[in-house]
């Protein structure tokens, strides 16, 4: 997003697809790439993973009909994941750890 951090960019990501807003941490957890399948043609992307410090949940949100909100441990939420590399980002990603 353009002026804005990596980081500062996960959070309005946060807001939009998952209705939370909160303090981003500008620490990279991880990045992994796919394909993301266009009208125009297959498009590569590449994703930066970063934290967000959840302060308040929404009750409505821009992406709130394309999407479900679901707090899963991340180790249940990897398990839902296809990405292989974005499974690794979250299964090892440890909370507490972002606080000291």
């Amino acid at each position: 997003m353009h002026k804005h951090t990596p980081a500062q960019s996960a959070a309005t990501e946060a807001y939009e697809e998952a209705g939370i807003r909160g303090d981003a941490i500008d620490r990279c957890l991880g990045a992994y790439s796919y394909v993301k399948p266009l009208k125009s043609g297959d498009a590569p992307i590449i994703v930066m993973v970063y934290p967000v410090r959840v302060r308040k949940k929404l009750r409505k949100w821009p992406e709130q009909g394309q999407r479900k909100r679901k707090w899963l441990s991340p180790k249940k939420a990897a398990k839902k994941l296809q990405e292989p590399e974005l499974k690794q980002i979250v299964a090892t990603f440890k909370p507490k750890a972002l606080l000291h």
